[in-house]
């Protein structure tokens, strides 16, 4: 009777698998870093998030009377931000209130992490760094993160081994500016597991032999351009191609994450990246640099190079990849009225190639704010700070053209000609545009709040100032910066502050260094 028993049970399991076919197999190697993931199944912020209205008067206010339109772009821009702030779907699974990309009702991995760049202003009243948590909530056990996900269920909108279901790895970037911002060290340690754990999936599963990487137009974000090898498809497949900007920005994150392992006292969790890096920040300027062109390209499968002057080349600046000797003319490109200096400053693609659209075609040539403050960023990184400001200034003048004359912030802009493009009310990361570069850029406010430092990059000749600039955790900075005759008079700073510390006053040809108690000081 056993036998027969053992029989019909084999004969019912066969059957089984007949009918119902093979169960579906979870096929996640687990990351240990993932285990120390704090944000998967943390308690959950219930609260609401504020009405514009009501905080207004608690927001950093501009002060710049030579260019009221400037200040009614600004206001108008934090009073869309503040619109587009969600309070948790409980069938979602996401664990803080956030800012919504503006786009389709799923959260954005690139979108969300550059609206935290000028979220971080408003920290004293929400903090949009946490729209990040919802991202690390939703970490699989393998380290890997969705790009997109839908607001509504929480679900994942990609399968995580399709070329375009992660990236670009900019999270990191942004912890490290909130960090500069608040020195916010607890955070730091929080997030520090999960970034690890996303960027060794990331290697795993997104680089090539070589030690490049690779991903898609839409897993890159830059959706339509004309990057891929023939019969490729450019929104979806890899086309066994190293990417320069996703293999530029590992760079960068991997850098971060020792520059947090250092902070946290945690340097043997990065110990390989420290290596990774050195190799791939070699191989890129061996393998990926066309001297003749001065430029960064993709590389393709056979080892030769793109010609597509792409801005995601860029990445190299805030990477720290580009050697002394090739910089200046790397970055001589951005000047040349025939590649990336047009109308409205910087078009993603270059004005010399043949698909090139003067009216932006998307990624075709379009200005976008995200890109535009990577470039500004990786142009300080190389103390190139007279052009991040010319390029700031064109790039807010354009934006606010538009503004003033459809009363609209848009996703992106034409390079040819004052118009917008695409996504009404976008904000959405062309927030970026009358909040952070207005404030970094065109006032020249940078902070570095664990040196205890406040750089003040004067280039207007005209009187500007920010009342009520956040300054850390605690500190409220009032700022005014007097007309000038001309761009090499020394300025004439008055600042208050409720903190002390270092204020780094440059302008053209000067420099002036002040260690400041509180009170009022001119300096």
């Amino acid at each position: 009777m056993k036998f027969k028993s053992t029989i019909f049970l084999v004969i019912l399991n066969f059957s089984a698998l007949a009918v119902f076919g093979q169960p579906y197999f979870k096929t996640h190697v687990k990351n240990e870093f993932v285990k120390q993931n704090t944000f998967i199944g943390m308690k959950v912020d219930t609260t609401t998030p504020p009405k514009f209205i009501s905080i207004k008067d608690q927001l950093p206010q501009p002060v710049w009377n030579s260019r009221p339109d400037v200040i009614k772009c600004y206001w108008r821009t934090w009073e869309i931000a503040f619109s587009n702030l969600k309070k948790v779907n409980p069938k979602s699974g996401f664990v803080s209130p956030f800012i919504d990309p503006a786009f389709n009702n799923h959260i954005f991995m690139w979108d969300c992490s550059f609206m935290t760049m000028f979220g971080k202003y408003a920290n004293n009243v929400f903090n949009f760094q946490n729209t990040l948590n919802d991202f690390y909530a939703k970490q699989h056990v393998d380290g890997f993160i969705c790009r997109e996900i839908r607001e509504s269920d929480g679900t994942d909108c990609f399968e995580r081994f399709d070329p375009s279901s992660t990236g670009p790895n900019i999270m990191p970037w942004s912890e490290w500016e909130y960090y500069l911002n608040f020195n916010d060290k607890e955070r730091l340690a929080k997030v520090f597991p999960a970034l690890l754990a996303y960027h060794e999936w990331f290697k795993t599963y997104r680089s090539w032999p070589d030690g490049t990487y690779y991903s898609s137009g839409w897993g890159c974000g830059m959706d339509n351009q004309p990057r891929m090898p023939k019969n490729f498809s450019p929104e979806w497949s890899h086309g066994f191609m190293s990417w320069i900007d996703i293999s530029l920005q590992q760079v960068y994150a991997g850098k971060i994450l020792i520059e947090m392992a250092n902070k946290l006292d945690r340097k043997a969790d990065v110990a390989s990246i420290e290596k990774e890096i050195l190799g791939l920040n070699q191989f890129i300027n061996a393998n990926m640099w066309n001297a003749d062109k001065s430029f960064y390209f993709d590389r393709y499968q056979d080892g030769t190079l793109s010609d597509v002057k792409s801005i995601a080349s860029y990445w190299a600046l805030l990477a720290g990849t580009v050697p002394p000797d090739r910089v200046e003319k790397f970055v001589g490109h951005l000047s040349d009225n025939t590649m990336f200096d047009r109308l409205h400053r910087v078009p993603t693609l270059s004005a010399d190639h043949p698909n090139f659209n003067p009216d932006g075609g998307y990624w075709n040539g379009a200005v976008w704010a995200p890109t535009n403050y990577m470039v500004l960023r990786g142009l300080t990184k190389y103390k190139f700070n007279s052009l991040a400001y010319d390029i700031a200034l064109n790039h807010l003048n354009n934006v606010v053209e538009v503004f003033n004359k459809t009363n609209d912030i848009r996703e992106n802009y034409a390079p040819d000609k004052v118009q917008g493009n695409d996504g009404k009310n976008f904000v959405g990361w062309t927030g970026l545009v009358p909040i952070t570069d207005l404030f970094e850029y065109v006032f020249g406010i940078r902070p570095n709040v664990p040196e205890n430092t406040l750089l003040i990059d004067v280039r207007l000749t005209d009187e500007y100032g920010v009342k009520q600039y956040p300054y850390g955790k605690t500190g409220v900075l009032d700022i005014m910066c007097k007309k000038r005759r001309n761009e090499t008079e020394k300025p004439s700073i008055i600042i208050k502050t409720n903190v002390p510390l270092k204020i780094i006053l440059k302008w053209k040809n000067g420099e002036f260094i002040k260690e400041v108690k509180t009170g009022t000081f001119k300096l």
